[in-house]
């Protein structure tokens, strides 16, 4: 068997008029939705319900935030869940509610090298509590542009359906429709909104430190656990992704045994602990060591 036969794997195909790869993307679908109405769930209970649960499900959030931003929302850019375009469409307005992700993941903007000195990573602590502040909308704006008006026309529409929500949550208590300025539930949402997407650059932090950037296959690091990758949606397979990032993810355990032997020969990481968790890793290599991304690298 060649390389090419090696590295091939067939896309997943249905006769469903409403999914176009496979029935089994209502299941990241749903849990799309359920993260909205998660969302929208808090803002009206939060004048009821006792702190200490609005805090318990404040921290669930945020990590819903982490799983819905590298689970469903990942794999929905690279394999869209709907044969309609405008099913499509609806559902990046109402991803973008939930949890927003301009970045989209497709380009590496930002890398983990970006803000790092000669030639090494950043520092994780850097990474993880700042890059929430250091998206380019202008940049942004260049990538949706270079795909077309019609991107750069929905991007607008999901980011400005993103603000007129928070703004309504932030302007109007839903006890008390005349009254303004909900200034309590914004200071109960932002800092579990902030820390969601802390938690998303840490699974993004480790799902690239340490990993190869000389190697293709070996771009990305990857965590095997059953549990985190039916929660994330086989994210976990991530030097697999970078590989062939367009493989489906019902698709990705059968392609990860069809290139395990090469991927042992060119020294693929793999770590034990769910990315988010990559800190513990007994292995964990030196900052001094080069790992996955480069400026430029796609995911």
């Amino acid at each position: 068997m060649n390389a090419a036969e090696v590295t091939h794997i067939e896309r997943p195909t249905t006769d469903s008029k409403i999914f176009a790869h496979t029935r089994w993307d209502i299941v990241p679908a749903l849990a799309g939705l359920f993260h909205l109405f998660y969302f929208l769930a808090m803002y009206f209970l939060f004048p009821y319900t006792p702190l200490w649960i609005m805090l318990i499900m404040g921290f669930v959030y945020a990590l819903m935030i982490n799983a819905n931003i590298n689970g469903v929302a990942h794999n929905f850019i690279h394999n869209p869940f709907f044969r309609p375009n405008w099913i499509n469409r609806l559902f990046g307005v109402i991803e973008s509610v939930a949890c927003p992700d301009e970045n989209g993941e497709t380009i590496d903007w930002i890398s983990i090298y970006k803000h790092g000195h000669d030639g090494e990573a950043e520092s994780p602590w850097g990474y993880v509590f700042l890059s929430f502040f250091r998206d380019n909308p202008a940049a942004i704006k260049r990538e949706l542009a270079r795909r077309g008006n019609a991107d750069v026309r929905w991007g607008t529409i999901e980011l400005a359906t993103f603000i007129a929500v928070l703004l309504t949550m932030a302007l109007i208590v839903p006890t008390r429709p005349i009254a303004f300025i909900n200034w309590r539930y914004m200071l109960f949402f932002l800092p579990f909104f902030y820390l969601g997407h802390c938690f998303s650059y840490l699974n993004g932090y480790f799902r690239h430190y340490g990993a190869n950037p000389d190697k293709p296959i070996a771009w990305g690091v990857s965590s095997y656990g059953k549990l985190y990758n039916w929660i994330f949606f086989y994210n976990g397979y991530h030097a697999e992704h970078h590989f062939r990032p367009k493989v489906h993810w019902t698709k990705m355990e059968q392609f990860q045994q069809q290139i395990a032997q090469l991927q042992k020969k060119e020294g693929v990481r793999v770590i034990n602990h769910a990315h988010m968790l990559g800190f513990l890793d007994p292995n964990l290599p030196g900052r001094g060591q080069r790992s996955a991304e480069t400026a430029e690298a796609i995911s």
